[in-house]
């Protein structure tokens, strides 16, 4: 098991410290959320609520996930990085692929691309971007990043992105692995056909084992069922290190969480992190 804490919601100022307090008690990743803005009113039902509003508040903060876990990077030697999820097709993928690569580069080759295809219309309107191709563009844009960050003279021919040969430069010495969240069928099946592992959104144990099976299921019918399969859960009632064995058994490979809520501390200040983390690793990850 890999363990991996949320930087979802947390104040930017804390990034560096966090992270640098992670890697020294021997967590394996630290994991940064996205969003671009947050509209007054949102059209858009969220779908992981039961009444369809946000987890958060307008003033939560949603930093550039690139731009912080570069800083992070700099400051940490170890520990890995990845996006939970990034909106991928918001963007333009030449300037997802040179963002990324660069950060894979320079950081060591620690970042996970953990990307999604968005649910806020608003948002996608906002940023210029088709919201109701966006699964289409989403894999067009996987495929295209991946010949780009070979830093070979590359060409591409797709529905929405085509382009004549080009390089990027500098390529990458190690692939970025792409994990993919959501739960819809078409977010499951991207897992079995596209991207190399998956990230899940807060579920009990047997949402999970349920989801992982459609999951490898999907895997098996693309003919990938021999190939790795990552898996990161965050999981509603795995409490303690027997919850996250069984977490384990299922095939949950790298567990997401808040430490600190674990102990009732105050995630909004360094401190309260700081301690969280100490404690779940003297606790938890030094069972595993």
């Amino acid at each position: 098991m890999k363990f991996c804490v949320s930087l979802a919601f947390t104040d930017l100022t804390h990034y560096v410290e966090t992270a640098k307090t992670a890697e020294e008690y021997g967590w394996n990743y630290a994991v940064v959320s996205d969003h671009v803005v947050h509209p007054e009113k949102i059209a858009t039902p969220y779908p992981y609520t039961h009444d369809g509003a946000p987890r958060w508040e307008s003033t939560a903060p949603w930093p550039d996930p690139i731009v912080a876990i570069a800083a992070m990077a700099s400051a940490t030697h170890r520990l890995r990085f990845m996006t939970s999820v990034f909106v991928l097709p918001l963007r333009n993928p030449f300037l997802v692929a040179k963002a990324v690569g660069t950060t894979s580069l320079v950081s060591g080759n620690r970042l996970t691309l953990g990307i999604g295809a968005g649910w806020m219309e608003d948002e996608f309107r906002l940023m210029d971007q088709d919201f109701r191709c966006r699964g289409r563009r989403m894999d067009e844009m996987i495929d295209v990043m991946r010949k780009l960050w070979t830093g070979e003279m590359v060409e591409h021919r797709g529905e929405f992105y085509p382009f004549d040969r080009l390089q990027m430069s500098p390529g990458l010495t190690e692939p970025v692995p792409i994990w993919s969240g959501g739960i819809s069928e078409a977010a499951l099946r991207r897992v079995g056909r596209v991207t190399d592992g998956w990230i899940s959104d807060l579920h009990s144990t047997e949402e999970l084992r349920e989801l992982i099976g459609k999951v490898r299921r999907y895997r098996a019918d693309a003919g990938r069922g021999d190939e790795p399969l990552p898996i990161v859960g965050a999981c509603t009632d795995a409490v303690g290190v027997d919850g996250i064995r069984r977490l384990e058994e299922i095939g949950v490979t790298h567990l997401l969480t808040l430490p600190w809520v674990f102990y009732g501390l105050d995630g909004q200040t360094l401190e309260g992190k700081k301690e969280g983390l100490r404690r779940f690793a003297e606790d938890v990850i030094a069972a595993f």
